[in-house]
């Protein structure tokens, strides 16, 4: 696969008509984008729609989470407006519900499993009495149970996801930053060439691309990385 298509440039930018900028910026070196919750409340679902509508890939990162019946009816929503992926966590039910509604569409539906902001402490804090990785492991094989398209986690797990998804599932792993760069609000980071070789199919980067001076060459040194590691 190109690294294009492996590559997800976040959009993390507060305006529509900056992440308009930005994609001008990027050209044709980038094919997938990310939406989240930032551009969405600001007019980003329609921009989403028209990215799609020019070609682009979009990552709808909306970590949906309902009853049955309110995710299964958003995600058919989302399969109509041609988005290529869409997260949601991953509580199995919900899963299952969101499988079933996507099921005859081109929606990949990623299982959000930990974010990569938070640690041990974290979890604990939020009722856990688990690790990170232990937590990771077991929402993987739900969402390979539920029939979900891929999971999104650190690049830290990705090794011990992939062996549990097999070769087919995608595996997304933001957190990502080129030797050198700032973590940020981030705790669990890799390169683009470790995250590849630790079997991540799909690499979310936002910081280091958006908000770098020449945000193309940025993104041309990465998948330069990535095309780098794929050989290897």
């Amino acid at each position: 696969m190109d690294a294009r298509e492996r590559l997800i440039v976040g959009l993390d930018v507060p305006t529509v008509a900056e992440a308009e900028a930005k994609v001008r910026a990027l050209g044709d070196s980038v094919l997938f984008y990310k939406i989240g919750y930032q551009l969405v409340f600001a007019g980003g679902l329609e921009f989403a729609r028209e990215l799609a509508q020019d070609g682009k890939k979009v990552f709808l990162d909306m970590k949906l989470l309902d009853i049955d019946n309110t995710v299964a009816k958003g995600v058919e929503n989302i399969a109509r407006m041609g988005m290529s992926m869409l997260t949601l966590h991953a509580y199995p039910k919900a899963m299952r519900a969101a499988v079933e509604a996507a099921r005859g569409s081109g929606l990949c539906l990623l299982g959000v499993t930990v974010l990569t902001s938070m640690d041990k402490d974290d979890l604990a804090e939020a009722g856990y009495d688990c690790d990170p990785r232990t937590l990771v492991l077991r929402r993987a094989e739900q969402a390979r149970a539920a029939g979900m398209g891929g999971i999104v986690c650190s690049a830290e797990e990705a090794a011990a996801v992939r062996k549990i998804t097999g070769p087919d599932m995608a595996v997304v792993t933001p957190g990502i930053r080129p030797a050198g760069a700032e973590k940020g609000d981030q705790k669990r980071v890799m390169t683009p060439a470790e995250a590849l070789r630790a079997g991540s199919s799909h690499l979310v980067v936002a910081r280091p691309i958006v908000m770098a001076d020449d945000p193309r060459a940025a993104a041309e040194a990465i998948l330069a990385e990535m095309a780098g590691a794929r050989a290897a």
